[in-house]
């Protein structure tokens, strides 16, 4: 595992405008960075990072099935008593999945670790599955880069095989898309899968979240006053549980991408969980519950909110010292710890990867990278290639 430094497109910031990624530079400062690339061998991806996810994935939904069947554990979870059922329910009909990103820590010598499994919203897809592609493919043509270079990206043509799956279940209905108003970057994901949906022929509507509302008889409705038979929400479901609505989600009849499982997919609680059930796996870190005293074993460790997203509220406390911490809105549902395990640096950065899934099989990987340990939603985002 090498970080390589490379040369730029001349023109790919008028191409990113013109291919509606328009993100690519946030509040002044480069998200989007192709002054360098990550470079992987074969071996890496199939055996360190490939192989685990797969194993992960499937650990993770052995300990979904055990958190839906033990009250105890769903509320360890933070998860509202009136919505058990109902993530239950979700659970046993297996009502199907689209995509979910482990999150690793790699060096390319170790095995792979766990950091936590965004299942419910994981975001930098466009970038992941489309963008990242484009640039292997300039490069090559351009002669900047070998011709044997690859990647292990193969998320779009899984992305367009899945919705077409999907739909041969739904047939008839419009998959409307949604997402929270001014968030480019959530919105530059949606609009990406909506035009995977497209091309996999379903028929698609876009709402944003503030403006479903509820019709006469219980259903969810879009701003048109259309009803809502199959939704995509880029928005997660602990805050779905806290809308106006909440009680009508399981009586509208909404067919969920992702479904309410994922509310315990998605929960940091799932890392103490998986420790508990496979302690010493070698691709997890020992974690507990804030409030467990097996947690006095960890005097480096990471701590983080049940519901935190882009590194919010994410502290790493070393021998009782805070070395890093990152603000935000979460905290109050409750704490797990994690054994501190920190990021490789390379020329000064410290970079993260994300191992993608589509239903249930890896299916890529995008590499972020930040000068802090916290990896945040405006850390950057480089391109890797395969060789050798």
């Amino acid at each position: 595992m090498l970080r390589v430094g490379h040369r730029e497109r001349p023109h790919w910031r008028t191409q990113a405008e013109q291919l509606g990624f328009g993100f690519h530079t946030m509040y002044g400062e480069p998200y989007w960075d192709e002054t360098a690339y990550y470079q992987f061998t074969l071996a890496q991806i199939e055996r360190d990072l490939e192989d685990p996810t797969a194993e992960l994935h499937q650990m993770c939904l052995e300990v979904v099935d055990r958190v839906v069947r033990d009250e105890r554990l769903l509320r360890r979870c933070g998860l509202p008593a009136a919505r058990w059922q109902d993530i239950a329910d979700s659970w046993h009909r297996r009502d199907p999945s689209l995509y979910s990103r482990l999150d690793l820590a790699y060096d390319g010598r170790g095995p792979a670790k766990l950091y936590e499994n965004n299942a419910d919203t994981p975001t930098s897809l466009f970038e992941t599955a489309f963008w990242q592609w484009l640039w292997l493919e300039d490069n090559v043509d351009a002669g900047w880069l070998r011709r044997d270079a690859d990647q292990f990206n193969l998320l779009q043509e899984r992305l367009v095989r899945r919705f077409a799956r999907l739909a041969k279940d739904h047939p008839g209905q419009r998959l409307h898309f949604s997402c929270c108003k001014d968030t480019d970057e959530d919105r530059g994901t949606v609009q990406y899968l909506e035009d995977c949906a497209r091309e996999a022929g379903l028929d698609t509507a876009f709402v944003f979240v503030e403006d479903i509302g509820l019709g006469q008889g219980g259903w969810l409705t879009d701003s048109q006053n259309n009803t809502i038979d199959w939704l995509f929400k880029l928005y997660p479901w602990e805050f779905m549980f806290e809308e106006q609505y909440a009680e009508h989600l399981t009586p509208s009849r909404v067919n969920w991408l992702e479904p309410m499982w994922k509310s315990v997919l998605s929960n940091k609680a799932l890392l103490p969980l998986l420790w508990q059930q496979f302690p010493g796996h070698p691709n997890l870190l020992p974690a507990y519950f804030g409030d467990d005293p097996a947690r006095s074993q960890l005097h480096e460790y990471v701590q983080k909110p049940l519901f935190s997203r882009e590194g919010a509220n994410i502290r790493i406390v070393r021998h009782g010292e805070v070395v890093a911490e990152v603000d935000g809105p979460y905290g109050e549902e409750g704490m797990i710890i994690q054994a501190w395990h920190p990021l490789p640096v390379f020329g000064g950065r410290h970079a993260l990867v994300g191992s993608w899934l589509v239903d249930d099989a890896p299916a890529g990987i995008a590499m972020r990278e930040d000068t802090s340990p916290i990896t945040q939603d405006l850390s950057r985002y480089l391109p890797h290639i395969i060789l050798g």
